[in-house]
């Protein structure tokens, strides 16, 4: 029986604006069947997505949805988590809009480990802006603002989750939707900060601007630097250097959730319990 994505999508936005062959849709599409699987209602499920190709994910799907300011998903969705706690709230965002201005707030929503799933569509470039370079453009590569070639270290967005203290961190590409939705799944049932970094083409404004002339050549690329983990850890040191691991990284069903946390504070201020103190979280320590 074929997938009804219509009842999850505003078709009155279709066709979207992404570019032919662009990884966006193939996101998007595995997204709504995770949704579909975790059994969750759309009147239950926030979109935050910010600026960037990335930022038009909330235009398209019928969820409730906040089309918010560049960097900022994190933070407008920690008030939505906040004030309903009860709700599923999806934060997409790019590679620029999460590491580079929403570098901060991605930091303490990791943190914090607040119930928000965090997806970073990572095309390593600035692509709605023509191709500027974003924390995650790999060094050498051609961009609009080096000319010359990048001289950036390039960004490992899962080593800062993991660092910052996301207790659910994956990666995966967009060449396997149904490895994609499978991880996504496994992340959205997870009751903490799960971060993805989702990677993607983006053939237009990195891939033909840097002798991959078809987007074809840029999946090539895709799949070329990266591994699953198992595959991954058996490599060399200098093998690693030039692959990333894909799958599921980090999964800490133990750590307490933020939004679990404030009850505490909720009930402090209402004379239900004492003040808190390190005891609290003495096992954490």
């Amino acid at each position: 029986m074929a997938f009804n994505y219509d009842q999850y999508l505003r078709l009155e936005k279709m066709p979207t604006l992404w570019c032919w062959g662009c990884g966006d849709g193939v996101i998007l599409k595995a997204v709504i069947r995770a949704i579909e699987t975790c059994g969750w209602k759309q009147d239950d499920v926030c979109v935050v997505s910010g600026i960037g190709c990335s930022g038009r994910f909330s235009s398209y799907v019928d969820f409730n949805t906040v089309h918010t300011t560049h960097g900022r998903t994190v933070a407008f969705a920690t008030g939505i988590k906040l004030m309903h706690p009860d709700k599923h709230v999806i934060c997409v965002a790019g590679d620029g809009d999460a590491l580079a201005i929403g570098g901060n707030h991605t930091i303490h929503g990791c943190r914090r480990n607040i119930d928000i799933k965090f997806i970073m569509i990572n095309n390593f470039i600035y692509g709605l802006t023509n191709s500027q370079t974003s924390p995650t453009t790999p060094q050498g590569m051609w961009t609009v603002s080096q000319k010359s070639g990048n001289i950036d270290p390039t960004f490992n967005a899962c080593d800062l989750a993991i660092a910052a203290g996301a207790s659910f961190v994956a990666r995966e590409t967009m060449l396997d939707p149904k490895k994609l939705e499978k991880v996504l799944v496994k992340g959205f049932q997870h009751r903490g900060f799960a971060f993805f970094d989702v990677m993607s083409n983006c053939h237009i404004n990195l891939g033909r601007k840097n002798k991959m002339q078809s987007a074809m050549e840029n999946l090539e690329w895709i799949d070329s630097i990266t591994t699953p983990l198992k595959k991954w850890e058996a490599l060399s040191d200098e093998e690693k250097l030039n692959k990333f691991p894909t799958g599921i990284l980090k999964h800490d069903e133990n750590a307490r959730e933020y939004c679990d946390m404030y009850e505490d504070v909720k009930a402090y201020h209402q004379g239900k319990r004492k003040a808190i103190t390190q005891d609290d979280f003495a096992k954490k320590i």
